[in-house]
């Protein structure tokens, strides 16, 4: 399991990030604090705390092209 902090604070951001990793046929969460929702699902990001950045947990070890689509949302673009 991979774990990456990323930041999903606009609603444009919530559906490009979700139309990255529906590519991907990974399982993924996004834990808030306590809460866990699937982080393919649009409704299940709207219902976590947005104003802080959120923990996506992928289940697979080698998704190396999902992190590099990832990286804006996780404030270590280049």
């Amino acid at each position: 399991m991979i774990s990456v902090m990323i930041r999903l604070s606009l609603a444009k951001n919530v559906n490009r990030f979700v139309n990255i990793i529906n590519r991907y046929p990974f399982e993924m969460d996004l834990r808030s604090g306590r809460h866990v929702v699937d982080a393919k699902s649009v409704l299940g990001i709207y219902s976590l705390d947005l104003s802080r950045p959120v923990s996506l947990e992928i289940y697979h070890d080698q998704c190396d092209q999902l992190l590099e689509e990832l990286r804006p949302f996780t404030g270590t673009e280049t």
